[in-house]
C-alpha cells in the first residue's frame, strides 16, 4: 500500500489543521491505520489509530480531546483532524498502515508509512 500525507503548515497557537493521508495499491479495509509524529530530537510518537472500518478510535494523551482521526467516506483517505494546536505539537507528521483482517487497532507495528508532512505551531 502507498500512502501520501498533506495538509500541513504554519498556524498560531489555538489554530487548527485537518491532515490527509491518500491511500492507494491495496484494498482499504485490510489495513489498521495511524498518525505518527516526530519532533526535532525527538522520537517518533503515536499519535491516534483506527481500525479499518473506522468504528474504533484511539488517540494518544498528549493529544486527547483536540485531535480525531477519521476515514473518509470512500475508504481511501485518512484523516487526522487537529484543534487548539499547541507549540509542542510541532513535528513531521506521518501516516501509517499495517495489514490486519480482524478490525483491531493497533499503536505500532506499522510496517508502512507515508513521507511525512509538516506541522508547526507559532506561539
Amino acid at each position: 500500500v502507498q500512502l501520501q500525507a498533506s495538509g500541513g503548515g504554519l498556524v498560531q497557537a489555538g489554530g487548527s489543521l485537518r491532515l490527509s493521508c491518500a491511500v492507494s495499491g491495496r484494498t482499504f479495509s485490510r489495513y489498521s491505520w495511524a498518525w505518527f509524529r516526530q519532533a526535532p530530537g525527538k522520537e517518533r510518537e503515536f499519535v491516534a489509530a483506527i481500525n479499518w472500518s473506522g468504528s474504533s478510535t484511539y488517540t494518544a494523551d498528549s493529544v486527547k480531546g483536540r485531535f480525531t482521526i477519521s476515514i473518509g467516506n470512500a475508504k481511501n483517505t485518512l484523516y487526522l483532524q487537529m484543534n487548539s494546536l499547541k507549540p509542542e505539537d510541532t513535528a513531521v507528521y506521518y501516516c501509517a498502515a499495517r495489514q490486519d483482517y480482524t478490525n483491531k487497532l493497533y499503536t505500532g507495528g506499522f510496517d508502512s508509512w507515508g513521507q511525512g508532512t509538516q506541522v508547526t505551531v507559532s506561539s
